[in-house]
């Protein structure tokens, strides 16, 4: 099974941003433990800053062979359309993520405009959430 987690603007942070909010693990060691509690599965892995980039590798996808998405959109979630659109698009099972519990935070992050295009949501569960979204995955996406 192929996967693609994709995570925008300032997740390349994990780690040093805002600890009591995400923790301490960097997404390297969160790439590298999913990686290694699930060696059977192909876990391709996309972050970015720019949101343009982040709706063209979406797009790619289209033309690649994975089962899943596992998208963690940051701030984007709450306002970009543009990935609303590109998600819905794509037919695959996906999965939308956050760390931190978005709906006991600031109002503005209490609103997914992804949401609707994802088949789920896992909020507020730490890194924890990621383990949990690929198990998902695993029994729920198409092989």
């Amino acid at each position: 099974m192929k996967l693609l987690l994709l995570h925008g603007p300032n997740l390349n942070m994990l780690g040093s941003r805002e600890p009591h909010l995400y923790g301490s693990t960097t997404l390297d060691d969160l790439l590298g433990g999913l990686r290694a509690e699930f060696p059977h599965l192909q876990l391709d892995h996309f972050q970015t800053n720019h949101e343009g980039e982040l709706l063209e590798r979406i797009h790619r996808t289209l033309q690649e062979d994975y089962q899943g998405l596992i998208i963690n959109a940051g701030a984007w979630t709450h306002y970009s359309y543009a990935l609303a659109d590109a998600l819905a698009i794509v037919k695959v099972p996906k999965l939308e993520i956050h760390i931190s519990h978005i709906f006991a935070r600031e109002a503005f992050r209490h609103q997914s405009v992804l949401a609707p295009a994802c088949h789920g949501l896992i909020s507020g569960l730490g890194i924890e959430g990621y383990r949990l979204a690929v198990q998902w995955m695993e029994r729920n996406a198409a092989r």
